[in-house]
Formats: C-alpha cells, sequence, structure tokens
C-alpha cells in the first residue's frame, strides 16, 4: 500500500519524485545560504587581515547577493528533476532570468555607487572640491536608474514583451522631451565634462570672455564665480565651456613684460648702461628671475626700452609688489645718474624771415648803381 502511494501519480510524476526535487530544493538553498554567509565571514578576515579594498568590495558584493536569487537557483536545478510541461519549464526559466537580471542589477548598482563615492570622498579630502562631489553623487543617482531601466527591459524581453516598440516610441518622446529641455541636458553634459575634465575647480582664479573672477561652486546648471569687483557672476555650463577660459591658479611662474622711455638728450654711454642697471635691480628682489632688458626703439618723443623678468610665484598681488618695487628703484638709480624719465613734449623751431632784394632788368639797379636814369628816346 505504501509503495503504492509513493509511486502515485502527480503532474506526470511519482509523488517520491516530487519529495526528493522538494529535497534537493530545500537543500541547495541551505547551502547556497550557508556558502555565501560562509564566504562572507572569510573574505572580512582577509580584508581585516591585509587592508585590501578589493577584499571589502568583494565581501560586499557577496554578502548583498539576494535570497530570492539562491532560492531561483535553488529552484531551477531541482525542476530539472521532474518531468513538467513546456509552459511550466518556461514559466521557471522567466521567473530565474528575471530573479537573475535583478541580482545584477543589484550587483551593478552597488558597484557604481562603491566607485562614486569613493572618487567623491576623494575630491573632498584631497582636492575639497564640495561642489564636484555633490555632482558626483547626482550622477551615481542617474547611473543607478540606468541600470535598473535596462534591467527592467530585459525582464520585460524575457516575459515575451517586444520592447522594440516601446523603445522606439520612447526614442520618440525622449526625442520631444529632449528638445524641450535641450538647454538643461547641454548645462549637465557639460557640468559632467567639468568634472571629469577638470578644466578648472572650486577656488581657481579663471579669465572667460569679458569676465574674471574666482570660482565659488560648481552646480549641475550653473557655475558660480566671485568676480574682483565682488559681485557674483552665475553662467550656465554650457556657456562657460564655450568660452576660452584662462586659469590663473595652475599658472606656476608669472611672465612680466614692461617698457619705459628716457629723454633724446641722454648720451650714449648712459643708454648703454641701463639694462645693466634694471637687471642688477631685478635680480637684487627675491622670487625673481631676469631675462633681458633692452633698447627697444627710437619713439617720437622717447629712447624707449623693453624689460622682461618672471615671478617665481604666480600670486597677483606679489607680481604687483615686485612691479612697483622695480619702478621706484629705476628712479632712485636714474636720479643718481642724472638720466631723466621721457615724457610726450614737442620741440617748435623758429627761424628769421629772410632779406627782401629787389633785381632790375638785365640786373642792373639804376638806385644802386649811383647813375641817373636815362631816357629811353
Amino acid at each position: 500500500m505504501k509503495a503504492d502511494f509513493w509511486q502515485t501519480t502527480f503532474g506526470q510524476n511519482p509523488v517520491e519524485l516530487w519529495l526528493i526535487a522538494v529535497g534537493v530544493f530545500i537543500g541547495l538553498y541551505l547551502f547556497l545560504r550557508l556558502l555565501r554567509v560562509s564566504f562572507t565571514r572569510w573574505l572580512g578576515r582577509l580584508s581585516q587581515r591585509w587592508q585590501r579594498p578589493g577584499l571589502k568590495l568583494a565581501q560586499d558584493i557577496v554578502g548583498r547577493t539576494n535570497r530570492l536569487f539562491l532560492g531561483a537557483v535553488a529552484l531551477f536545478f531541482a525542476s530539472l528533476l521532474l518531468k513538467l510541461p513546456e509552459a511550466a519549464h518556461r514559466g521557471i526559466q522567466i521567473f530565474v532570468l528575471s530573479v537573475f537580471f535583478l541580482q545584477l542589477a543589484s550587483w551593478g548598482s552597488f558597484l557604481v555607487g562603491f566607485w562614486f563615492t569613493r572618487l567623491s570622498e576623494r575630491k573632498l579630502k584631497e582636492e575639497g572640491d564640495a561642489a564636484s562631489a555633490t555632482t558626483l553623487n547626482v550622477v551615481t543617482v542617474l547611473a543607478k536608474i540606468v541600470l535598473w531601466v535596462v534591467a527592467g527591459l530585459l525582464i520585460m524581453e524575457n516575459l515575451g514583451i517586444h520592447v522594440g516598440s516601446l523603445i522606439a516610441g520612447l526614442g520618440i518622446a525622449g526625442v520631444a522631451v529632449a528638445l524641450a529641455v535641450q538647454n538643461i541636458l547641454g548645462d549637465l553634459f557639460a557640468s559632467l565634462s567639468i568634472v571629469l575634465d577638470k578644466p578648472f575647480m572650486v577656488g581657481d582664479f579663471i579669465i572667460f570672455g569679458d569676465h574674471l573672477g574666482t570660482v565659488e561652486r560648481i552646480g549641475l546648471k550653473t557655475t558660480r564665480i566671485r568676480s574682483l569687483f565682488g559681485e557674483q557672476i552665475i553662467v550656465s555650463n554650457a556657456d562657460l565651456l564655450r568660452e576660452r577660459i584662462r586659469n590663473y591658479k595652475r599658472m606656476r611662474e608669472r611672465r612680466a613684460v614692461f617698457t619705459f622711455g628716457v629723454v633724446y638728450d641722454t648720451p650714449p654711454e648712459k643708454v648703454a648702461a641701463i639694462p645693466q642697471m634694471v637687471r642688477e635691480i631685478i635680480e637684487a628682489l627675491p622670487e625673481t628671475r631676469f631675462d633681458r632688458a633692452h633698447f627697444k626703439e627710437f619713439g617720437a618723443y622717447s629712447l624707449n626700452f623693453e624689460v622682461v623678468y618672471w615671478l617665481l610665484k604666480p600670486d597677483y598681488n606679489f607680481y604687483m609688489d615686485t612691479q612697483q618695487a622695480i619702478n621706484l628703484a629705476l628712479m632712485r638709480r636714474f636720479r643718481e645718474e642724472g638720466i631723466e624719465f621721457a615724457f610726450p613734449t614737442q620741440v617748435v623751431h623758429l627761424t628769421p624771415p629772410a632779406k627782401e632784394v629787389s633785381v632790375g632788368i638785365g640786373g642792373n639797379d639804376p638806385r644802386h648803381s649811383g647813375e641817373a636814369p636815362r631816357s629811353l628816346g
């Protein structure tokens, strides 16, 4: 009687085979859970011992393996023992694949979050760039949304829903939306370009177009810059990247050029000595490197000189202090040498008028010959 019960067919499979399949499902599920826990603890011990971020990452990934995924794997292998209708086999396959895609999306979402979080923390600690860190957090959310959307489309395709027409419809709608918000999307992608390419960062002094100032904040749509005059300049990221940006924060040395002129009455010997005087003045100042000084040209009212030197610190205030010191030293040295700076002058030369001379016909003037005029007859 008992033997007949075990051989009783239920859904094209004997009861004994059903019980074996259930036992395989439960045993495999428990084994996979135990394996997950054991592997997670083993990776945790290795991570504490070796202090490697890769081991910690692997531990977190294994720990995020969903129980539903483990049950789906156990169900799939248990179903192989049974003779099931095609629809049942197909249903189990759809279920297992759907759970698998969800698990992949979960792992991918965790990896994206882990990578962007590390990048954001590094920007905060090493660079102090809070604006870029905030932008990266938003990018993390967008990347996770994309992952889950792709997983959802794969599940729908697995369920037999043709997503091609759906994607085409979404594409047309996406084009319409993109056209409506193209400025916002342009600024968003420009923000990503700024974060990834880093043409400038918060705290950098930049010049773009007719504006100049210090970057205060880099947002998703706009960048805010504090002008030298005190006001805040708000410019969209897309418009900002269209300009040629000059980043003075990354300048290691500053090249300085200035000119001056002396009067034309300066003796040639002193004109020839002026470049050496300028050289001595510049080399006596700290954090400077002399390049050249030349008698450049004969100007409209002066003998013009051109001087080039380098400042080893790019700070603008330091440049102005150094140039002021050079100017004052030049004034003192020229006063000692008796050399005068030129300034715009005009010299007017006046010539005396020529004397009037009367000349007669034939070259003889009767008024000067002493002879009496003769009559012509």
